[in-house]
């Protein structure tokens, strides 16, 4: 089973920008994400990459957040600009071992059947 660990959250103040990662180790996995979760509300998809390169966004942060992977680093990393205290969440990065896995589905389900979860970063945002 693939282990997660995040870092890189943090706070800041609205239009700031954070790079939270998250470190893969112990297995291989064909689609990464991150998703969110702030108190009284569901878990949301963010942004998930496969490892053929297709990626996807939820429409609340697409062109403000970008996700990448180094492969050779096994690490998952979401460049997060131009924060709004809505944005304000614990982050968890999932893996899953679909390779052909729909990420549009999988972010809207909040990662459903994902394979491994991290223990989460939290992100703050001050107006």
């Amino acid at each position: 089973q693939v282990q997660l660990v995040e870092s890189g959250g943090g706070s800041v103040q609205a239009g700031g920008s954070l790079t939270p990662s998250c470190g893969a180790s112990g297995g291989d996995f064909g689609s990464m994400g991150w998703f969110r979760q702030s108190p009284g509300k569901e878990r949301e998809g963010v942004a998930a990459i496969r490892t053929d390169g297709i990626l996807t966004y939820a429409d609340s942060v697409r062109g403000r957040f970008t996700i990448s992977q180094d492969k050779a680093k096994n690490t998952l990393t979401l460049q997060m600009n131009s924060l709004k205290p809505e944005d304000t969440a614990m982050y968890y990065c999932a893996a899953s071992k679909d390779k052909k896995r729909s990420l549009t589905l999988w972010l809207r389900t909040g990662g459903d059947e994902s394979d491994s979860w991290g223990q989460g970063t939290q992100v703050t945002v001050s107006s």
